[in-house]
């Protein structure tokens, strides 16, 4: 079983999603080591280094996150560590003999018909740990009473909880972002430099500025369709007519040409907040009844993709620059902006194996204890399934 460690990616991630560093290439096909940053400062705690001498009233930032990214956990399983995919071909249509019947014909049925069946095998882990120490008698003197001590505690395993809930966070959308990566690669191989404004939209990546332009013979740019409410109605039944094909038999919809269909409950839809937010104040103006948009039920509104970068900027949160498994030993960097919206089945991809344990080391020489917060977790791309991403460029 190969396990890669994640530490270095997801506290890269962490100060993307907080905003602390712009947008950087993550490298999603083979993880590289980044660090840790320790915090330092003056006249300072000998333990924790961010409490100053005891000064009054106390006030603890302890509010519980929850994280925000969408749900595409599946399955735990405690025992083995692979995890099989096996589907099955649609069978050809032959002749139906019983209406052609000859004398001395020998109509045997006893031949043999093999069904054609794939497998695909996953059985990749990643892991990672965030580590915190506790200790009482070297804090007690910032402190007034034990009330005051243990709210402390308590902020202190809030902290590590919400560490672990953001990396977390950041590994679901890695995954979607590789997918996302890998289909525009698939549909549009061509693209170097991350310019697929020119580029010929296919039913997997659908560029819904250049589409609308070239059928309607229209000039709006990547910033003046946002508000058109004429091209946001477009936009309405692209998505809507695409969820409906989706659910018919097609080969169209995937990387792999397999013939998949997606119902309405397997179809999961993630659109960018900016985006959403676009469509339904610019629409809800232009429609009676607000329930009348078009809008495909049960979307799911993210943020950004991969980051908010250092000032949450528009042409940020709609990008992704990633680097993808092309072949056993070839990699490329997909670097995409003007992501708008994904829908895949449920199916395409997923975060499953999850394992999140906590072991407890006490040092009887220096007084403390030592917790190792531990996470596993297998994620998984099936390119053999239906994934469509709509962007505008």
């Amino acid at each position: 079983m190969k396990i890669e460690q994640v530490y270095s990616l997801v506290n890269a991630s962490t100060k993307e999603i907080l905003g602390e560093t712009d947008i950087v290439a993550q490298d999603l096909s083979n993880i590289v080591d980044i660090g840790t940053s320790i915090i330092n400062s003056n006249n300072i705690d000998n333990y924790v280094k961010s409490l100053v001498d005891h000064i009054g009233k106390v006030i603890f930032v302890n509010r519980p996150y929850s994280g925000s990214v969408p749900s595409v956990l599946m399955d735990k399983w405690e025992f083995g560590s692979v995890l099989e995919k096996i589907s099955a071909d649609l069978p050809e249509a032959v002749e139906n003999k019983s209406y052609e019947l000859s004398n001395g014909v020998d109509y045997s049925a006893n031949v043999v018909y093999k069904p054609t069946v794939s497998a695909k095998f996953y059985n990749s882990k990643v892991t990672f740990e965030v580590d915190m120490s506790f200790t009482e008698r070297q804090v007690k003197e910032s402190f007034s009473n034990a009330e005051q001590l243990n709210a402390f505690v308590s902020m202190l395993y809030n902290a590590v909880e919400r560490s672990m809930t953001v990396k977390v966070d950041s590994l679901v959308m890695s995954t979607i972002n590789n997918a996302i990566a890998q289909v525009v690669n698939h549909a549009m191989p061509e693209v170097e430099n991350g310019d697929y404004s020119q580029s010929v939209s296919t039913p997997q990546a659908i560029n819904l500025l250049k589409v609308y332009n070239d059928t309607f013979t229209k000039t709006l740019t990547k910033t003046t369709c946002l508000t058109d409410t004429d091209f946001l109605k477009w936009c309405c039944i692209m998505l809507s007519t695409f969820a409906k094909r989706m659910s018919r038999m097609s080969t169209l919809f995937n990387v792999g040409g397999k013939p998949r269909f997606t119902p309405k409950e397997d179809l999961n839809i993630i659109m960018l907040q900016d985006f959403y937010a676009n469509m339904r104040v610019n629409l809800a103006s232009d429609t009676y009844n607000k329930e009348d948009l078009l809008l495909p039920t049960d979307i799911t509104t993210i943020p950004y993709w991969q980051g908010s970068g250092d000032d949450y900027g528009s042409n940020k949160v709609a990008k992704i620059n990633v680097t993808i498994k092309t072949g056993e030993s070839t990699t490329k960097t997909i670097e995409m902006g003007g992501i708008m919206c994904v829908m895949f089945d449920r199916n395409a991809l997923g975060v499953c194996n999850m394992d999140r344990r906590v072991t407890t080391n006490y040092n009887p020489k220096a007084e403390f204890y030592n917790n190792f917060y531990k996470f596993d977790c297998s994620y998984f791309n099936d390119l053999d399934e239906n994934f469509i991403v709509f962007f505008i460029q």
